[in-house]
């Protein structure tokens, strides 16, 4: 990170600190951040200044701005433990910046070489759990020491997502256990080729974690823009929820006016998002005027909200109200949609009837009628198409 991208980091990490603290009395104490390539070129790496102040760790910069190592910062100057932090970075960013994630690794490294107690230090507290866990199931001490202080994982080599996404479009799956396990299954990969992969290693992670964090630096997406949000982030809630039995606090990051940086709950994040753009009825008429790609845009809307519904259960009632009142069933969003893309409006309607026939959508009886007869009415229109 730069200068000013590892001061936002601060500033995120704090705030994150602040309300965990205010709710749980306690700090976390270990966090999951989702590491993109995208939003970590646009801010100059806002998302690892963050991961290495979490760790109690700053770089030490040259004259040009290129870092030259980095330097633990002492536990009196922090005022805080040092959080054990986990990345899960995208196949983009692995591929991209492969220096700046081994800095993650040896920020890693140097936290848990310090002689610091383990209630100063939850680095050094999980790896000796792991070690003593890993040891007992007959692993070798040495490579046991190894594999419990690796904190940066993603996909598999030369492969890129999460999986999650295709299979809730699929309808595929029955449970949150099918996703957690298909998202740990491509997450589990950590880029040391002296060390074998273990995927009993991203799933102790889970085992300690508060806190999941997401950053956004920009106004152009959201967390519905695009199946990745909630492939990536809402899919390592999903994880956490089965490996814990009980849901991470979750957080958006908000940089896109450095003056004045927000963390916001996700379930915050969420309603911002649906109350200002989604069922906003200036956003509605602005996808109208753009004919068959603005009803699609509508569709993945309604898919990607279900999506996160799935994985993090932060979507309530009222929103799946607002999509069934607002996109399938008026009556001029509704012709409109014929129209242009019937495809995209009985993706809608099946997307909404999904979400109440899986138990996540408790739809009042006139409502699930309205929206079985148009599924079926659409049959007629897309076979004549």
């Amino acid at each position: 990170p730069t200068k000013i991208a590892y001061q936002l980091g601060i500033e995120l990490a704090d705030q994150v600190m602040v309300d965990y603290i205010l709710n749980e009395q306690r700090y976390p104490e270990t966090i999951g951040i989702i590491l993109w390539a995208s939003s970590n070129s646009r801010s100059h790496g806002q998302c690892l200044g963050e991961f290495l102040y979490l760790l109690g760790v700053r770089p030490k910069w040259q004259s040009n701005g290129r870092i030259s190592g980095l330097e633990v910062i002492p536990l009196d100057e922090l005022q805080r433990p040092r959080i054990d932090v986990m990345g899960r970075i995208s196949g983009l960013i692995r591929d991209m910046m492969p220096t700046a994630i081994s800095w993650l690794d040896k920020a890693v490294e140097m936290v848990a070489e310090l002689d610091e107690s383990l209630e100063d230090n939850y680095v050094k507290k999980h790896i000796h759990d792991d070690v003593d866990w890993l040891v007992e199931q007959g692993e070798d001490p040495l490579l046991a020491t190894k594999k419990a202080r690796l904190r940066i994982f993603g996909d598999p080599p030369q492969a890129y997502g999460t999986g999650v996404g295709a299979l809730i479009e699929g309808k595929n799956w029955e449970s949150l256990q099918d996703i957690a396990q298909v998202y740990s299954k491509w997450s589990s990969f950590h880029l040391h080729k002296d060390i074998p992969q273990d995927m009993r290693l991203f799933q102790r992670r889970l085992t300690t974690m508060d806190v999941t964090i997401k950053n956004e630096d920009n106004r152009e997406t959201h967390i519905l823009s695009a199946d990745d949000y909630y492939s990536y982030h809402g899919g390592l809630i999903a994880a956490v929820r089965n490996a814990k039995g009980s849901a991470p606090r979750a957080y958006v990051g908000d940089s896109t006016d450095r003056s004045r940086v927000v963390m916001r709950s996700l379930s915050d994040e969420f309603r911002r998002v649906v109350q200002g753009e989604t069922q906003n009825p200036k956003f509605i008429q602005a996808m109208m005027n753009h004919g068959y790609k603005g009803a699609s845009d509508m569709s993945n809307v309604v898919s990607h909200s279900f999506g996160w519904d799935v994985t993090s259960d932060v979507v309530p009632d009222w929103v799946y109200e607002g999509y069934a009142n607002k996109y399938a069933l008026d009556k001029v969003v509704q012709d409109w949609m014929r129209n242009v893309n019937p495809w995209a409006l009985q993706r809608i309607t099946a997307t909404l009837l999904e979400a109440s026939q899986r138990g996540y959508w408790d739809a009042s009886p006139e409502m699930l009628q309205d929206l079985q007869s148009l599924f079926i009415s659409m049959e007629g229109v897309i076979e004549g198409r």
